[in-house]
């Protein structure tokens, strides 16, 4: 009977393991524009009501698709208008935007906030407080929004960013401000997370390529133009305005992602979905990047690397790590970060060229206003406006990526494209000079953020298209959380570098300034004298501006050899089929439920979704 139904150019193998889906076209089965979903397991056809054939059969073994034995949902994004997107994803691009600008409008401004409260250990941590809660926090959001649904768990996320900056604005103490910036972490890790999710719940795959980025390019510039803001309300006005200008953006974004934004919604149990956590798993994790955080953060500034607080924290970073995959592996039912999305060489690759990504934007993020300030006696302001070649080119390179991937469904020739111009434009930043040769400056930024923008989106493309819609939302989650404790990580190792370099030019500092005044701009005290080199008779500033100079070709030569480690993980990426049907994993306990271990082989069947052309009138019921 089924042969009767499909024409000899629709044939297909068909594997009754898997259920197989018809969305007719056609009036010939005597239920119009309904679907048969017909399964080893019964006897009869289920009507689904769907509007085209669909065939889902194995095929030859694809390393591309992890399929999933959870039942998904097969919606038509077409039914929303032009309005409704634009307004969703205005809302999405807020969240995106308020976020990332909070991680960088308080650079310039700290001096002034530490200096209000009197707080000198306050410089560091106003910093530190947002890092450790956002990277932490990052992980369990997208596990959360699996149980309870996206809108409820994005809403949440945003009133709790919008209570973190009311908190900010207003704080009279330093100890109720870090708190706020704690606050302000979480949220933002919820904001940055969900807001992807959300994307790939409206949109299929390959169109997900132009909405992140679109999401890219609002990331890169609330990044690029947050410490240009900062300082200039920070002069202008007082630095609360850095974190006042969040409420009206938040609110907004709120109300209006409350009234238009459309996803399904789960509503599990507030106690079921409790118990349904991995709270092991999210203890674990939390505690393992807060240990691994922490000791980056006091390594070189309030200890020594080899002091035991150092040493302590990292090993048991490490061993908490440990006791966190044998969890996710041998005992979490629902596991936060579920081994499946490392079980594939494609998946691994899209990882490490993630967080060799996210390493290098945040290195020349961070030490190119170092340059700019250190080297050419730039203002702070000055630094933020010199870095926009750098800021635009990733904004236009990362909208047109989006772009092309969903026009043409291939995301590995721009990313190969954009690791080998990352590659050259780092490589490339070991020839600028310690005067203001322009052309260099440009033109070398422009290289780089081409290649920044480029592989925004590849990544998580991949990702996604391996895993599966049931795991989308933990692989995204997991990209993320990779790509912030990257950037992290980059500052850190960086200063390290720097720093390192900068002892050895202790000498020729001494022998030109002195003891005493070589001793402020000796390891990690020179980043915080910069004001002090302008100040310095020509001859001294000379010397102080080379000893900078030479550091920091020195630590671009190692953001190279990262560069070098993307270029070659990018290889190893596979070009995966983007699909043009959406399809919504099912959320609540429901869709959690199931072997966490499912075969991810290469050798494992592959499912396709394949249009029917034709049915054969002769078939019947």
């Amino acid at each position: 009977m089924l042969d009767a139904c499909l024409s000899h150019k629709a044939r297909l193998l068909i594997n009754l393991q898997t259920p197989i889906i018809f969305r007719g076209h056609s009036n010939a089965c005597s239920h119009t524009g309904s679907s048969l979903l017909i399964s080893a397991n019964n006897s009869q056809p289920e009507l689904l009501h769907q509007k085209s054939i669909m065939v889902m059969a194995k095929e030859p073994a694809q390393p591309s698709t992890m399929a999933s034995s959870q039942p998904q949902a097969t919606t038509d994004t077409s039914s929303r208008s032009f309005l409704q997107i634009s307004i969703v994803m205005s809302c999405l691009c807020a969240g995106t935007f308020v976020a990332a600008l909070d991680a960088t409008i308080v650079t310039t401004s700290l001096p002034s906030i530490a200096g209000h409260f009197h707080s000198a250990s306050g410089y560091t941590w106003i910093g530190s407080a947002y890092i450790l809660a956002n990277t932490a926090s990052v992980p369990s959001w997208g596990k959360l929004s699996d149980i309870w649904g996206r809108k409820p768990l994005l809403l949440c996320g945003n009133a709790i960013f919008f209570a973190g900056s009311l908190i900010c604005s207003v704080a009279n103490t330093m100890a109720l401000f870090l708190f706020g910036r704690v606050m302000q972490g979480l949220g933002a890790a919820a904001l940055m997370t969900l807001v992807n999710i959300c994307v790939c719940d409206l949109f299929s795959l390959r169109d997900r390529g132009l909405y992140f980025g679109l999401l890219s390019v609002d990331w890169a510039l609330a990044s690029g133009i947050g410490p240009i803001l900062g300082g200039v309300l920070t002069e202008k006005a007082t630095w609360r305005w850095c974190f006042w200008i969040n409420l009206p953006i938040t609110g907004l974004a709120f109300l209006l992602l409350w009234l238009a934004l459309e996803l399904d919604n789960p509503h599990t149990p507030i106690w079921d979905g409790l118990k349904a956590v991995d709270w092991i798993g999210s203890l674990f994790v939390i505690g393992s990047s807060i240990m691994l955080l922490l000791a980056l953060d006091f390594g070189g500034v309030t200890h020594p690397w080899d002091s035991a607080t150092v040493i302590c924290l990292i090993v048991f970073s490490i061993v908490v790590l440990s006791l966190f995959v044998l969890n996710e592996w041998k005992l979490a039912k629902y596991p936060v970060i579920p081994l499946i999305l490392f079980q594939h060489r494609s998946g691994i690759a899209a990882f490490v060229v993630c967080f060799c990504h996210g390493f290098i934007f945040m290195g020349e993020a961070y030490y190119l206003p170092l340059y700019f300030q250190a080297v050419l006696g730039a203002t702070p302001i000055m630094s933020g406006v010199y870095l926009l070649a750098f800021v635009i080119a990733c904004t236009f390179s990362g909208a047109f990526t989006g772009l092309f991937i969903q026009k043409t469904g291939q995301y590995i020739p721009p990313m190969w494209l954009g690791l080998g111009l990352l590659t050259l434009g780092a490589g490339l930043l070991i020839n600028l000079e310690a005067t203001a040769n322009w052309g260099k400056i440009i033109g070398f930024q422009i290289i780089s953020g081409l290649g920044i923008g480029m592989n925004f989106e590849g990544p998580l493309l991949a990702l996604q298209a391996i895993v599966g819609v049931k795991n989308t939302a933990t692989a995204t989650a997991t990209i993320g959380f990779v790509r912030t404790m990257s950037t992290a990580i980059s500052v850190v190792i960086g200063g390290v570098v720097f720093q390192n370099q900068m002892v050895k030019e202790g000498p020729n500092l001494v022998q030109s300034l002195g003891s005493e005044l070589a001793s402020r701009f000796g390891g990690a005290n020179v980043t915080a004298n910069i004001q002090l080199i302008g100040t310095l008779p020509a001859d001294q500033r000379e010397v102080v501006r080379q000893a900078v100079f030479g550091s920091l070709r020195t630590t671009w030569i190692m953001y190279v050899a990262f560069a070098g480690v993307s270029l070659v993980a990018g290889f190893f990426v596979g070009a995966h089929h983007l699909s043009e049907e959406h399809e919504v994993a099912v959320l609540g306990l429901h869709g959690q439920s199931g072997d966490s271990s499912e075969d991810t082989s290469d050798d494992a069947p592959a499912t396709r979704t394949m249009e029917m052309q034709h049915i054969d009138p002769g078939y019947t019921m």
